[in-house]
């Protein structure tokens, strides 16, 4: 929810169920900025779930078909959309090209300014006929997140550059694919393919689109569940998770960048991986947060071969320093770093020796008093950290719990004060279930606690704060 508002100025940010609608008139180069995000879509409908509990599947076929017959226009209206984006990209893209190279110019710099001032102009009249609402998912079942648009109904003016842009026979020359994902009470009547095919014949009816599986002009997304219905468009074809800077894939980037976001890095920071693997915390915090001293370190040379290829592909290798040693032998003085981040390995591709309580006594070593400790910890892991903090809170010791949003918080890329916030319930007690079951270690005070999908697997993000000097 944060990253939309600081990078996109979205507002009437609404968080419903895993999904946040919001609306922005953010262009495509601000909509790939963004970090937390799986993927973009362009929101055509979202309305209340489909009533499953129905004996007669015909009817329930209806309902499905009506996502499509009810309201044809907010199709056509997202279509619009997305072609505008497209092209407005497409022309950016290569008026860059043009600019970028000078032995190609054939006019002076002065008749340069004048088009890329009606380029500015005709983007800005485009972005104010229209307003749209993109929706971030933080899945329930998996932690990608995406992003999808709607269109506004009462803007008179995106309705006349609809009616531009939907020519009819234009609309018929499009291809399409349906994708769907079906969980709950949907899920347990019809598949995926049998929504996916019910969907696919009334596009192919109502306006004439051809089906093509393999390369389609558009794909359809739709996800139906117990909450709500959603139907939208993909943006773009490759998922936004997928960094180009990065070669070799460890953890999950959306999950790294989350992470970092976390900690709230700031300008001159020393920030820590102690058992970096690929890199792929660093190399997110990085590219996000420039000006800081990295440092990462791991007991295992492939590991540390892959961090060093993806920080030459990256062009970060002389930003980030790499050591090899343990993480429960660490050469550095006591209380010298100020942020530690770290995906604690799980135990299935990498057998961890030390028991948890010795790394964290190490982490809790150096970091200076008032330091963040952001970790990914597996269910195992996060069981006996609880047994940890169980035999060692001092006496004197206060767990202070935070009001800050759940998911939110890891969405936040540079927390903003006077960035208004809309708190949903389901959030808040997320976040304070996960804290009510955190306990301090040591000097280490929680903060925060998420619980976290990583596909098959569950995980929890832990932050905690040093409140005093260790051994005190």
């Amino acid at each position: 929810m944060r990253e939309v508002r600081a990078r996109l100025a979205a507002t009437q940010v609404e968080y419903i169920s895993g999904k946040v609608f919001f609306t922005t008139c953010s262009d495509l180069n601000m909509l790939k900025k963004l970090k937390s995000a799986e993927r973009l879509f362009l929101l055509i409908k979202k309305q209340f779930p489909l009533n499953v509990p129905s004996v007669n599947k015909g009817k329930i076929f209806n309902e499905m078909q009506n996502l499509v017959n009810d309201d044809p226009e907010s199709w056509l209206n997202a279509i619009s959309i997305w072609k505008n984006l497209l092209e407005l990209d497409t022309k950016k893209g290569k008026l860059s090209q043009r600019d970028a190279n000078p032995l190609k110019r054939k006019v002076e710099e002065n008749d340069i300014i004048n088009p890329k001032k009606l380029k500015t102009e005709q983007m800005q009249e485009l972005q104010e006929s229209r307003e749209c609402q993109l929706e971030k998912e933080i899945e329930e079942e998996t932690p990608e997140q995406d992003f999808l648009t709607k269109r506004e109904k009462s803007q008179e003016a995106f309705q006349n550059d609809v009616v531009k842009a939907g020519d009819t026979q234009n609309q018929k020359d499009l291809t399409f694919r349906v994708s769907c994902r079906c969980s709950g009470a949907i899920a347990k009547t019809f598949t995926a393919q049998e929504v996916g095919r019910v969907i696919g014949i009334a596009v192919m009816k109502q306006f004439g689109w051809k089906a093509d599986l393999r390369n389609p002009n558009l794909e359809i997304f739709i996800h139906l569940n117990d909450v709500y219905s959603v139907v939208g468009i993909p943006v773009f074809r490759v998922p936004l998770a997928s960094r180009a800077y990065i070669k070799t894939a460890g953890l999950r980037s959306t999950i790294a960048w989350a992470m970092a976001s976390l900690a709230e890095i700031k300008a001159g920071a020393f920030v820590l991986d102690p058992m970096c693997g690929l890199g792929t915390i660093l190399l997110e915090a990085a590219k996000e947060w420039p000006d800081v001293y990295y440092v990462g370190a791991d007991a295992s040379d492939s590991q540390l071969l892959g961090a060093c290829d993806n920080l030459k592909a990256a062009g970060l290798k002389d930003k980030i320093e790499l050591l090899k040693v343990s993480v429960i032998e660490l050469p550095l003085p006591s209380e010298s770093v100020d942020i530690i981040i770290s995906d604690i390995p799980f135990g299935k591709k990498f057998k961890l020796r030390k028991d948890i309580k010795s790394i964290l006594q190490e982490m809790e070593r150096v970091l200076h008093v008032g330091g963040t400790i952001v970790l990914l910890l597996s269910e195992d892991h996060h069981r006996r950290l609880q047994d940890c903090e169980q035999s060692s809170i001092p006496l004197n010791s206060e767990v202070s719990h935070t009001d800050e949003l759940g998911i939110e918080k890891c969405l936040n890329p540079g927390e903003k004060t006077s960035i208004p916030e809309t708190v949903s319930s389901s959030s808040e007690a997320s976040n304070q279930e996960g804290l009510d079951k955190m306990l301090p270690f040591g000097s280490l005070v929680p903060v925060e606690c998420y619980k976290v999908s990583l596909g098959r697997t569950d995980a929890f993000i832990y932050k905690y704060r040093k409140s005093h000097s260790f051994g005190l």
